[in-house]
Order: structure tokens, then sequence, then C-alpha cells
């Protein structure tokens, strides 16, 4: 599937709905935002070079690989919320680059983030992107692995994670970088996921 400039900055300001199991959610992932593929697609990190799935998939969290570039089929959709896994993100208008989020929508999106945790009760929310993060509950100085320092109103019984944005425009991480820490967030949800980022 290929879309012109043209035909993915018709999809700015879309929004892209949350994959949530009707059921009990043990890992919600939080992205930044819909990015313009994303929308275009309706499926999160669905943007050629997203690392996500790839991430997932040499973890162990997932089985069976998603080509989310094309769209998540139904069958994929089925496999993620019959695991207990969510998706959702901050921000829920999609640009073209993260960077066109105001500060005021990150802080909007944590405030809903805590209001859809406290009703959904997951086990592990794993945000990613450490820089977000900062921005939408304004600690400058968090770093990605388990929190200690929650935002107000977070349920005590949830653990809060953040992991590295999948972003392939984040040069700091690889797949098997992503793939440990996705995989360490999925074990503390009681989900597989290996120790590292290379095949058991």
């Amino acid at each position: 599937m290929r879309f012109t400039r043209s035909e993915l900055e018709a999809f700015a300001g879309t929004e892209v709905p949350d994959l949530l199991p009707s059921g009990p959610v043990r890992l919600l992932f939080v992205g930044i935002n819909p990015g313009l593929w994303t929308a275009a697609v309706q499926t999160h990190f669905a943007r050629p070079g997203n690392r996500f799935y790839p991430a997932l998939l040499r973890a162990g969290v997932i089985d069976e690989p998603v080509d989310a570039a094309a769209g998540m089929t139904d069958a994929d959709r089925a496999r993620f919320t019959a695991a207990g896994i969510g998706i959702t993100n901050l921000a829920r208008r999609a640009t073209a680059r993260a960077d066109e989020l105001s500060p005021a929508e990150l802080r909007e999106g944590g405030v809903r983030l805590v209001e859809l945790v406290a009703r959904r009760r997951p086990a592990v929310v794993a945000v990613a992107g450490v820089t977000a993060y900062r921005q939408a509950f304004g600690v400058p100085r968090a770093r990605t692995g388990r929190q200690d320092d929650v935002p107000a109103g977070w349920p005590a019984d949830v653990q809060l994670w953040v992991v590295p944005n999948p972003s392939g425009l984040n040069a700091h991480d690889t797949v098997d970088t992503l793939a440990a820490a996705y995989g360490e967030a999925a074990r503390a949800a009681g989900l597989p996921g290996r120790a590292g980022g290379s095949p058991a």
C-alpha cells in the first residue's frame, strides 16, 4: 500500500480508535499520537519503518507478524485483544510529526490517560516515548523503565512503565533494544516476553 503526500496530508486531524479488549486489560501501550499513515489505515504504529510490531514479535509478546502498514486485519486485532493487550494514544489527532502537538495537548492527554487507566485498570501501562511522557505529566527528569512516582489519581494496583519510542526517527534504539524493553513490561503484566531482544 502506498500513499502520495497529498493523500496522507488529507488525514491530518483524523482520530484513530483505541484498541481495547472487552475484558481485562493486561498490558496497555500508549503512543504519542497517530501519524498520518496510522490515520490512513486506522492502525496504531502503522507507518512503514516503525519498529513496534517487529519488536513485539522479537520479544515473544506476539507470535505472528503484523503488516501494520497495510492496516491490521480483524484477526490481528482479535489476537491482541484476546491476549489482553490494548493500544491508545496521549493525543488523539493525527499529525505528520509528534512535535506538531502543543504542550497543552499532551497535558490533556495525560489527564485522559489517567481517567482511562482508572476505569479499565490494566495490570501494566507502557508509555512509548520518554519525552512525551515528561511533557504530559510534568516530570522533566523521568527515565525509561518502571516509574515509582506516578501521576495524581493513578491507581495503586497499576504499574506504570516508560518504554522507548518505536518510531524509525528514534535512532537511539534498535529492534533488539525495543524488544528487550517491551518484553520486560510484558513480563510484568504476566504476558510472554523474552528478557533480551534475540529469539529464544
